[in-house]
């Protein structure tokens, strides 16, 4: 299946969507090499990053570093695929030239059921990163501002039987409906900037931090976790990688779209050695001590707390970026492709209450990461190369194919498992806790 050309129409209709209009409208290639290496950049880093050093301290520094530099190379290796994927299929005949997303190279692959496989884990992923980022403000907010005094705020909210991670999280709620609200993307753009102008940031004062108590103290660490909690990293190394919905319209938008292999392997390069540092370096300072946020080793002072401030801001504002592909996507299949306030503020409402059962950061960065991550960053690309090369490639090309879609499968399948089993645990734990106390 593929797309047609558009029949010529002189009438002042207004246009619909339908289910093979591209996703994301064709733009002039105008980007530079430098500009699309900071866009991988920007695509990729996230807030994610912050559970690295607790994941190390699960799986063992030296685990984690091989995990990591493997899954890089291996969503470098997949985002390629996707890539050439598109450029085979840009060279048919037939109007080929208006596959841009990563959900029009489903359609024109496998029809209506690969957009719809695509979009659905768009919608999960993208879902999935704001739920992360809610969970991140409020249980931040709630280690900065609630003390364990009788006459504390955290202690008067218990009372009434409502944790401070649930207070701040509802007490954003109204105001991600007016964020998430705004039509265009904008008037919300400059916000993408100060994002990771926070992150890195952010990233860089910990890191500083990291090696200064290092150097005062060295507490036990080690190199390997065990089998046991294997799939556990890989998910949430998978997590900290995932974007690759965002590389056919970055390659689209670049210049010299022949060098975009190179810029993106040095941003993949880059990336990982920045990861790889800030994990080791957190899981060094702080030992078996190490928080599922990193920030909240940081302890008090006024750097630790504009840190921490800084990026609840930055997630709190990012929020209805993350969104927007899930807007669209939603409003395209419900909505004709309109703008529908209900829809939006439905899907806000159902990310705060799935954030509100989740008690863990890092856990929840496993689940997503295993669960939808390793089916969009390995499983769909492979697959679609397989399906549209399958005639030209040799058995080795085959191997590698089926390979990658198995250990996807594989990683998916048992991460899943694996990270809803640990926030499970977390959950019956705290309860009983709770429960301990009341009691």
């Amino acid at each position: 299946m593929g797309f047609g050309r558009e029949k010529a129409s002189s009438s002042a209709k207004t246009f619909l969507p339908r289910e093979d209009t591209p996703l994301i409208a064709k733009s002039t290639p105008l980007s530079s090499q430098s500009k699309s290496f900071a866009n991988v950049f920007i695509a990729i880093v996230g807030a994610g990053v912050l559970g690295l050093p607790y994941a190390f301290k699960r799986t063992g520094w030296l685990m984690s570093l091989i995990m990591l530099f493997s899954v890089a190379g291996l969503t470098h290796y997949c985002m390629m695929l996707l890539v050439n994927t598109r450029g085979k299929l840009q060279s048919f005949s037939g109007g080929f030239s208006k596959i841009n997303s990563f959900g029009d190279v489903g359609f024109t692959v496998c029809g209506s059921v690969g957009r719809f496989v695509v979009d659905v884990m768009i919608v999960l992923s993208q879902a999935g990163f704001c739920i992360g980022y809610l969970i991140f403000i409020a249980n931040t907010l709630a280690n900065l501002f609630n003390s364990p005094s009788p006459d504390s705020l955290a202690s008067q909210i218990l009372a009434l039987s409502m944790s401070a991670k649930s207070w701040y999280m509802w007490g954003c709620f109204p105001f991600q409906l007016g964020l998430n609200s705004i039509a265009t993307l904008t008037h919300l753009a400059p916000l993408s900037i100060f994002a990771d102008v926070v992150d890195l940031a952010a990233m860089g004062v910990v890191i500083v931090k990291d090696v200064f108590i290092i150097m005062e103290n060295r507490p036990e660490v080690r190199a390997f976790g065990g089998l046991s909690v294997f799939f556990y990293g890989m998910g949430v190394a998978v997590y900290a990688f995932e974007g690759i919905g965002m590389v056919l319209p970055i390659e689209s938008e670049m210049r010299e779209r022949e060098k975009f292999g190179r810029i993106l392997g040095l941003s993949m390069g880059l990336i990982s050695v920045i990861y790889g540092a800030f994990g080791v370096l957190g899981y060094f300072a702080f030992g078996n001590d190490t928080q599922d946020i990193i920030t909240a080793n940081l302890g008090p002072g006024l750097i630790s707390l504009l840190v921490q401030l800084g990026l609840c801001i930055n997630l709190f504002f990012t929020f209805p970026l993350m969104m927007n592909p899930v807007y669209e996507i939603l409003e395209r299949r419900f909505w004709g492709g309109r703008y529908c306030l209900w829809l939006r503020w439905l899907s806000v409402l159902l990310v705060t209450l799935v954030a509100l059962m989740v008690p863990n950061f890092a856990d929840f960065m496993s689940l997503v990461g295993s669960s939808v991550c390793c089916g969009l960053g390995f499983v769909l690309p492979a697959l679609f190369h397989l399906l549209v090369f399958k005639e030209e490639m040799s058995w080795r090309g085959w191997s590698i194919d089926v390979g990658i879609v198995a250990l996807g499968l594989v990683l998916a399948v048992s991460g899943t498992w694996y990270a809803l089993m640990e926030i499970f645990a977390v959950k019956i734990q705290f309860l009983f806790v709770k429960k301990k106390k009341i009691v």
